[in-house]
Order: C-alpha cells, then structure tokens, then sequence
C-alpha cells in the first residue's frame, strides 16, 4: 500500500477541517498551478493551450505578482534594458507586452492586470482560482520509491470555500516556494559559501541572509506647488545618504533601490519589513519634497504607495541541475536547455537601505546569454513537481541573474510546455523529459509556440512549409529566410551560439507577396506567421517617465498590420488591424492547397514588409 502523508502549516487546533462554514470543494485537472505571478501565468497558458486542463492557484485578487498593480515593478529581463538588443523574450511574454502597448498606452497598471485576468479567463482549459492560498500538500511513496504529490489542499477565505486540488502534475511558481515546502522539496534559504560550487563572487557564507524586498511608490505633477508633511514615523534622511549611486532619475516612480529586510526572514518577518520599509519609502519621499535638494519636485504629490513589499528571495528549490554562476558565465547553448536569461548577476547589499555607504546594486555583467537546462525547473526528490520563477533551482549568485520577470516568465513557459507533453505521453515522472526524444520534442514545441531558446531551430518534420519552395513579389533580404529555422528576424550576436545576419524576409516595397510552394497538394488546417516586432528595443509597462521615453506604447512599427492568407488562389484570411508577432490561423476545416500565398498590404510603419517565419501544418 502507498504510504500517504498530509504536511501543513497549520496546528490541528485551527484546521480548516474542524470549520462550521467552510464549502468544501473537490477538482482535478492535468496541472496544478500554485503562484498567478508571470511564471504561473506562462506556465498556465502554455499548458493550456496545449491541450492540458490546468487549476490556477493565486493567493491575491490580481495576477502578475511583482508586474501587477499591487506592486508595479517593471519587466526586466535578457535584453538588459536595451543592452543587449534583439535578445527580448518572445512567445507568451511578447505577446502580452505587444497586446499591452497596444491597449494601455496611457500605462495603467490596474489595465495590465485586466490583461492577465482576461488572458487566463479566454482559456477554457483553465480553472482560476484567485484569493486562495496553498495550505498543504499530500504526498504519496509509490512502489517504485518514488514520492509525488497527489493533492493541493487551498483556502479562499472570501468566500468560505476550501479546495482538494487533485492531479497528475503539479508546479510551484509563488515565489516563496509554498506547495514545495508544505511537499517537503528540497529547498536552499540564503548564501552558499565559496566552496559550494567554486563561484567566484561568493565571497561570503553559507548564512541565511538574502536580497532584501522594495517598495514602490508613485508621484503625479499636479501644474502647482504640492505641500508632504510626513508622518512622525517615516526614517529621516539627508543627501549623504544617497551618494553611493541611488538615482532620482525621475520623481514620478520611485525607487527600486528603497530596499530593507535582507537580514530577516522575507517570509516570517514580512510584515515587519512592509512596516519598515514604509517608514523608508515615506521618508525618502520627505527627503525629496522638503530637503531643497530637489526643486523640481515642487509640483509632485505622493499618488500611490505599494500595500505590499515587492519581494527578492526567498526559498530556492533544488533540482536535478543547480544553475551556477559558471553556467551564466559560460554563455553556452546547453544541449538540455529550455529557457534562457541575459540579466546581468544582480547582487545587493543585505542591509539595503542601512548600507547607504555601498552602492544598492553591483552589476556583474557577461557578454553573452546563458541557457537555462530542464533540470533546474523540476525537484531532485518529488517525481512530479516543477517550479518556475524566482524560485528555480539555482546558487544564490546566479539566481542574482535568474530573479527577473522576464527571465521567469519563459521558464514558466517552458514548463506548461513540458506538462502539456507529460500529459499526452502518460507520463509518470518529470526526468521522462530530460534527455533523449522527450527532451528534443519539448524543445520544439516551445520553439513552435514562439519561445526563444539559445541554439534551437525549426526541425519540425510535421511543418510542411519546410519543404516548401519559397518566392516573393520583391525582397532585399531572400524570401526563403522565412523558412530557415530560425524565428527571430537577427540572431543575436550574443554568445558562440550565435548566427549573425538577417533571418526574416524584407521586401522591397508595398504591397508584397510571399508565395510558398509545396511539393503535393495537402489538407492544410493551421498557418503560422511570425512577424518582426522591433525585438532590438525595450518594451515594458513602466510607471517611470524617464525610462518610457525610449518605449513605443502603440503598435510596433516593424509590424504587418493589413495582409491576406491565399490557398491556391483564394482568400481564406483576412487581417486589417494586427498588432502581433505570433499569428496563429486556424481553418474551420482542412483545405487542400499546394500554394500558400501571404500578401502584405500595410504595416504599423516601416515602408517594407517584414516576415521571419511561416509554418504550415496539416
């Protein structure tokens, strides 16, 4: 018989159980979900749209964690706030940047939220769960050794409602790594000292102490002089305090590096650092208003503060690969690698906003991107548990690279990814994945649905469009880049992986027509297109007007906005306002066709049309 055990963070004396209200409800799916944060989100959706039926578990009434409205931090990732150009994360993350631009050029955080709820809720094969919280997990040992968790139990105060979550697979994309603990994953909290992985800038520990949690806060110019007079419990500080670069770029967003709580736990001590780091964020904001220091502040009022910390660090989970800081150093295009990052290894002092005599960050940066492997978003002890986001199994110095939204966001798309392929295979164990065909199969669905991984091209021997032979009414770069294998429209030069040129086809004026001719006639259900949409830019949601003035907040210029889809002659699509990279057509019914031609009548404005792919399947 299976050995069954139920972990929670609760005593028996206050159990949900022993409850007079509580409705008690039973679901299942193919994946659990606990964390609506970007990770959560592209796990979700990747999976979903692949064919598996999710639960959604998100503790708060919004998604987007870090990027929501409750704390509003901006998307970083890769491309390095444009110091890397071309190296922007592609698939799901583009997709709602670009849907974003698009619809909430005015920058309305509480917008971006709407947008990831409308995302999640347009995906019938997704259950959300908002205001419930992960309290236990049930974890069964099978006859071959192995544990697995069987059920998410989660608690929506709300509504009085409390949840069995049952399914094959689960991940873990909270940030603090609720489900793996209560699972009993193995997990690291703190600093690995020098001899853990020979990394060279661990130069202390093996401690507790981690990055500390922020505090946002915005700031709107009302045309007039604003009065602030501060609470009597805000910190006070003086211009010395920031002399070791903490910027005032701009006084409508402030300030990443507000910043406190390394020493404690960010988990038990919350609280206390939400309460302190408020008497920071009001008091800097004193200091700005009523120092003289900063005369152009004059006009600005205190609009919005955030209710809650945004949080760094807490638990790292260890998987079956431990990214370290050789792996991003090396730069390398891993044989195994699913996601990738390109931040810089940002590494802070762990008493923030008390270290005002050190700089609040020191950017270790490396030429190159840096593949992140399979192993390091599933657990080395629990058979069916992936986790994705700040959580993933890394050093504390690489996980100063690995934290950034971006960089979350894909790897949580990697693992919906692979959840949606565990599920078609019947597949019993996360390692089914890691190696060999799995592996490969993996790699190739998350190139189809968009995801950039260093080193991966098309080789999908189902896209017809590879055989097809390739012409266009007029080109400056050849019509046949677009099935090349390769989906961006420049590689990055950003590694030894790396294939310089221009892989996307550009006429040479408009309107144009790319034509694809397939060796036989063949029942075409599905054309994908893949647009350029300026990837060498910076794209992101940002309540900071100094970093905005480089952002296109509309349609990307680089895109197609008016084409038609032919099959032998005939119009079968339509599209007058596109603002999208990744198009995906889908025909009511098969059409048999041997010619597939794309006309292109108008972009967002560039004068040329501009395709990277086009795959075509039956």
């Amino acid at each position: 018989m299976p050995n069954t055990t139920v972990t929670s963070s609760t005593s028996n004396a206050s159990s949900p159980d022993l409850s007079r209200t509580l409705s008690r409800h039973e679901l299942t799916a193919d994946f659990v979900v606990v964390g609506g944060g970007l990770a959560g989100v592209s796990a979700a959706l990747a999976a979903a749209r692949n064919g598996a039926r999710v639960i959604l578990v998100q503790d708060r009434s919004v998604l987007g964690g870090n990027a929501s409205s409750e704390i509003r931090m901006h998307i970083v990732g890769a491309d390095t706030h444009g110091g890397k150009p071309g190296s922007r994360e592609t698939g799901i993350l583009e997709e709602l940047r670009l849907e974003d631009a698009v619809r909430n050029p005015h920058r309305s955080f509480s917008q971006w939220d709407l947008l990831l709820y409308e995302k999640i809720k347009a995906e019938p094969n997704i259950t959300l769960l908002l205001d419930t919280t992960c309290t236990a997990a049930e974890v069964v040992t099978g006859a071959d050794g192995q544990p697995r968790i069987t059920a998410v139990h989660a608690l929506r105060n709300s509504t009085e409602d409390a949840f069995v979550l049952r399914a094959p697979w689960f991940a873990d994309c909270s940030g603090d790594g609720r489900l793996g603990a209560e699972a009993g994953a193995e997990f690291v909290v703190g600093r690995e000292g020098p001899s853990a992985y020979h990394e060279s800038l661990a130069t202390e520990g093996p401690d507790a102490q981690h990055l500390g949690s922020s505090i946002m806060f915005m700031a709107r110019d009302h045309g007039s002089p604003q009065r602030y007079l501060a609470p009597s419990w805000t910190r006070k500080f003086k211009k010395e305090d920031f002399r070791t670069k903490r910027p005032f770029s701009d006084y409508s967003y402030g300030y990443w590096w507000i910043e406190w709580g390394g020493h404690l736990d960010s988990i038990k001590d919350n609280e206390a650092i939400r309460h302190e780091l408020l008497r920071i964020a009001l008091g800097i904001w004193d200091y700005v208003k009523n120092s003289g220091d900063h005369p152009g502040s004059a006009n600005f009022a205190l609009d919005w503060v955030a209710p809650i910390p945004g949080k760094r660090e807490s638990r790292r989970f260890l998987g079956r690969h431990v990214l370290t800081e050789q792996d991003v150093y090396n730069s390398t295009a891993r044989p195994d690698a699913v996601a990738y990052g390109g931040w810089p290894i940002d590494l802070h002092p762990i008493q923030g906003m008390d270290a005002t005599h050190l700089p609040p960050c020191v950017w270790h940066q490396f030429p190159g991107l840096y593949s992140i492997p399979y192993g390091s978003y599933s657990s080395r002890n629990l058979a069916n548990l992936f986790f994705a986001g700040r959580n993933i199994s890394a050093s504390h110095i690489a996980f100063g690279s690995t934290r950034v939204m971006g960089t979350c966001a894909v790897g949580g798309q990697a693992v919906g990814a692979a959840v949606a392929l565990l599920t078609a295979r019947q597949a019993t164990h996360t390692a089914e994945l890691e190696t060999g065909d799995g592996l490969a199969a993996l790699r190739q669905l998350l190139a189809k649905d968009d995801a950039f991984i260093p080193g991966v091209v098309n080789t999908d021997p189902l896209d017809l469009a590879r055989s097809a032979r390739v012409s266009a009414s007029s080109a400056v770069t050849p019509a046949a880049s677009v099935v090349d294998g390769h989906a961006r429209p420049e590689k990055p030069v950003w590694g030894p992986w790396a294939v310089e040129g221009i892989h996307a086809w550009h006429s040479a004026a408009l309107p144009a027509t790319l034509r694809l001719e397939l060796p036989a006639a063949a029942p075409l259900r599905e054309i994908h297109l893949t647009f350029d949409s300026g990837l060498e830019r910076t794209l992101m949601l940002t309540g900071s007007d100094h970093s905005n003035r480089h952002i296109i907040r509309g349609a990307q210029p680089e895109l197609v906005q008016h084409y038609r889809l032919r099959l032998d002659g005939e119009v079968v699509v339509e599209e007058t306002f596109n603002y999208q990279r990744k198009r995906v057509h889908r025909l009511p019914a098969p059409r048999t066709a041997s010619v597939v031609e794309l006309e292109i009548l108008a972009t967002h404005g560039v004068s040329e049309a501009r395709v990277s792919e086009v795959r075509l399947y039956c």
